[in-house]
């Protein structure tokens, strides 16, 4: 029996698509793309009211286990999996074993950045979302995790969080192609491009 996904699943360029094995994971009782999208809006929404409160992200952001449970909190009521790492490779990210080791690396570096003062806070935060999304450690949700990362790093500071281009990134069309666009020359070490969508 030829298994079938529970909705016609669209996902946007540059996205990681949604595998069978990972759409089993998906909570009952949603069956278009649109139910899941908002859904999953409701989620993140909430949890982002959570993390601007959560004293444990304001001292621990820059940790590994902080960074699976904020991505456990924005999708815990979508996807059984969430806060998990993911376990096969994908079209984006290194490959899954390596996925812990890189982690703890980039959070080492993210810390000696902030303690030295390497560049910005804006530029510590982009590199670090611009870090994770190149890891991907989960099987979905990497993009917005990332940036809410990067919010969240900066408002713990007292600064307003980024703009992201100020419309859908999520979705395809001029934004998101800015962003991808972006994210490319961030991956050849031109992080000005980033920067700018970030806060434009």
């Amino acid at each position: 029996m030829t298994w079938q996904s529970p909705m016609n699943i669209h996902e946007p360029e540059g996205a990681t698509p949604l595998s069978p094995e990972m759409l089993d994971g998906l909570i009952p009782g949603l069956t278009t793309q649109q139910e899941l999208n908002e859904f999953e809006q409701l989620n993140i929404a909430s949890a982002m009211r959570w993390a601007k409160r959560s004293r444990k992200l304001d001292k621990e952001l820059v940790s590994m286990e902080a960074l699976r449970f904020l991505h456990r909190k924005m999708l815990e009521d979508v996807w059984s999996w969430a806060g998990q790492f993911r376990v096969k490779d994908t079209n984006i990210g290194v490959s899954w074993h390596q996925i812990p080791e890189q982690l703890l690396k980039l959070c080492a570096n993210v810390t000696y950045w902030q303690e030295n003062k390497t560049w910005s806070l804006d530029e510590i935060a982009v590199r670090f979302h611009h870090k994770l999304v190149q890891i991907h450690p989960f099987p979905n949700g990497n993009g917005r995790h990332a940036r809410l990362v990067a919010d969240l790093m900066v408002q713990h500071e007292g600064r307003a969080p980024f703009s992201w281009g100020r419309h859908a990134i999520g979705v395809s069309g001029e934004t998101r192609d800015t962003y991808l666009k972006a994210l490319r020359l961030a991956d050849r070490h031109q992080i000005e491009r980033l920067l700018e969508f970030a806060r434009g």
